[in-house]
This record gives C-alpha cells, sequence and structure tokens, in this order.
C-alpha cells in the first residue's frame, strides 16, 4: 500500500531524480522557458515554486538553503537578483505548464513547455533526460 507517500519515481533513482530536479530547474531559471514531460514538469513544479517564493526576500538564510537544494552559484545570483524581485507582488502561481500536441519523434513521449509566468525567452529543448 502507497498510504502517505508522495511524488513520482519516474523510474529514477533517489540521487539520478535529486539531480534531473536541479538541472530542470537550473534550466528552466537560465532560459524562463523550458520543453520536457508532462510528468517531470508536474513532479518538479513544487520544487520550483518553493525556491522561487524562498527568493522573494533576500537575505543569508534564504540564500543559503537555497544552496542547499541547488548547488549552483549563477543560478541562485539570477534567482535572487531577477527572478524574485520579479515576483514579488505575487501570491503563488509562479510557473506554468503546458502540453504540447505532437509527442516527442524518439520513443512518443508526451511533452509539454514549463514556463515562469510573465517572464518570455526562447524555448529550449531537452536534452537526453
Amino acid at each position: 500500500m502507497r498510504h502517505k507517500i508522495r511524488g513520482r519515481k519516474l523510474n529514477r533513482s533517489t540521487a539520478h531524480r535529486k539531480a534531473l530536479g536541479r538541472n530542470l530547474f537550473r534550466e528552466l531559471i537560465t532560459h524562463h522557458r523550458i520543453i520536457t514531460t508532462p510528468e517531470k514538469a508536474k513532479h518538479y513544479k513544487s520544487f520550483a515554486e518553493k525556491l522561487i517564493t524562498l527568493s522573494k526576500e533576500k537575505n543569508l538564510h534564504n540564500v543559503r538553503r537555497a544552496m542547499a537544494q541547488v548547488p549552483d552559484k549563477t543560478v541562485i545570483k539570477k534567482l535572487f537578483d531577477e527572478i524574485g524581485p520579479h515576483f514579488k507582488d505575487r501570491p503563488g502561481g509562479y510557473t506554468r505548464i503546458v502540453r504540447l500536441a505532437k509527442n516527442r519523434l524518439g520513443d512518443n513521449g508526451g511533452r509539454a513547455i514549463w514556463e515562469l509566468v510573465g517572464l518570455d525567452k526562447t524555448v529550449t529543448t531537452e536534452g537526453d533526460e
């Protein structure tokens, strides 16, 4: 039975899931919009939303908490200097998931655009995930 067991396994080990979440978040912050599978986007949406909420107030404690989750100084700097202030007055719902009509060519997997609301940039495609 799966009582009170939260989240998806995504057919990966724990370390692989953590690394995948960090990498997806890093690309989302860098490019503001990525193409991935709907399952990955839905699974890591809460992770991204929590870090963006954390970045709305820049202090040493919040920066260190974010660095513990995503140890990349350039991403954390951009998160706290650009993205956090942009969403300062927004109470939540910082990301949007839009499903795409055509599936992936190789394995017929679903595709979705995962983007930051109100920030427009070019779409980058996913690599080997």
